[in-house]
């Protein structure tokens, strides 16, 4: 894909989502002309830290404290976006809702009052769940597995600006203590191209686990040169399944890790996901697969016992979280699929935007598969 022409359509939003705060929210607020000027202004130079921000991403080197200020409106925006929706909506009810006009001014100011303070008090909450990446534990039975293991689930690190070295670095040394049998990163790795982010991989080298690191390509990886990130994460030793199985364990008493290319390939026709060559000679042992997207569990009809993804972010700012829901089955946790196939989805190790998340905490996943009693 093009990144000029996303970074124009990605921009064209946020224009429209201006021009909405602006002529329904900042309008109608029972305030001075000189107020309304000044937060019309503020939303034009919050809309040039937007700008700031994509130059910062995918064209231009700026210092991490400039591009943090830089990432911060495009948070601030959204949910001045979703304040403004409410506060629309409030205001036409209480419009039309009889009663004295004394108490209708009483309350449409403290509706102005509440949505600004509303507004603000979410996006510093936002900010602060953005700093911690919490350990999200989990045991799942597998049907037919001999023993257990235990697997650290990475998703959505979303590599470039804010993550940085240090932030790799960390995530590495949470997961080395937790002594994992594998290490899977389910797409949406790297968000820069690859000459940028070579410095910042080379810390996933100190991965610890006593049968490897393995990794599938998300959406994100298709913006910025799929084959050389692919080749660069196996030059770091990390195993990348390209619509492939390879066998976990001791023979006998493992399991089949399948991984296949993300659906955005079948957009841009190229490294295309292909289940029945990712599950072909595969062992009789239960099965799990790694797939970006959770919608890709609509193509898994048999031969898979579990489906790690991510990409859905949890939703990362919780209103978002409803419009995720339109395109994918499912945003989060552990979910019984059918019968015979469960799906676990990460809500991301990092954060693609701005550092902000709501209700939907990063995660690093520990994983323990275990037979059924």
């Amino acid at each position: 894909m093009n990144i000029t022409l996303f970074a124009i359509a990605f921009l064209g939003v946020f224009i429209l989502l201006n021009i909405y705060i602006s002529k329904r929210f900042i309008s109608y607020l029972d305030t001075k002309k000189s107020t309304k000027y000044y937060l019309n202004l503020f939303l034009i130079f919050n809309f040039f830290g937007i700008v700031g921000y994509m130059l910062g991403r995918y064209y231009l080197d700026v210092p991490n404290w400039l591009y943090f200020l830089f990432s911060i409106p495009i948070g601030v925006l959204f949910l001045l976006f979703c304040t403004a929706i409410i506060y629309d909506i409030s205001r036409v009810l209480l419009s039309h809702t009889p009663m004295s006009d004394a108490r209708r001014n009483f309350f449409k100011k403290s509706l102005d009052i509440s949505s600004f303070a509303i507004s603000i008090t979410l996006s510093a909450r936002s900010m602060y769940e953005a700093k911690s990446v919490q350990l999200e534990k989990v045991t799942i039975k597998i049907k037919n597995l001999k023993k257990s293991y235990k697997i650290v689930q990475l998703s959505d690190i979303h590599i470039g600006g804010l993550i940085d070295a240090e932030f790799i670095k960390h995530i590495v040394k949470r997961i080395n203590v937790l002594n994992p049998d594998i290490v899977v990163i389910t797409g949406d790795l790297v968000d820069i191209e690859i000459s940028r982010a070579s410095s910042v991989l080379d810390e996933l080298k100190k991965l610890k686990s006593n049968y490897g690191t393995y990794f599938i390509v998300g959406n994100h990886e298709y913006f910025h040169g799929i084959e050389k990130i692919i080749n660069e994460v196996k030059s770091l030793g990390i195993r990348v399944l390209e619509n492939e199985n390879v066998y976990i364990g001791e023979k006998g008493v493992g399991f089949n890790l399948a991984g296949v290319y993300d659906v955005f390939g079948y957009r841009v026709q190229n490294h295309m996901p292909d289940l029945h060559r990712a599950l072909s000679n595969k062992k009789p042992s239960p099965t799990l697969l790694l797939a970006h997207q959770p919608k890709f569990i609509e193509e898994v009809t048999e031969g898979v016992d579990l489906v790690l993804s991510g990409h859905t972010h949890g939703g990362q700012l919780y209103p978002f979280k409803f419009l995720v829901q339109l395109q994918q089955p499912y945003i989060s946790g552990l979910h019984q699929h059918n019968e015979h196939l469960q799906i676990y989805v990460n809500k991301g190790t990092g954060f693609w935007g701005p550092p902000m998340r709501l209700g939907a905490n990063s995660e690093i996943t520990e994983i323990i598969i275990e037979p059924t009693s």
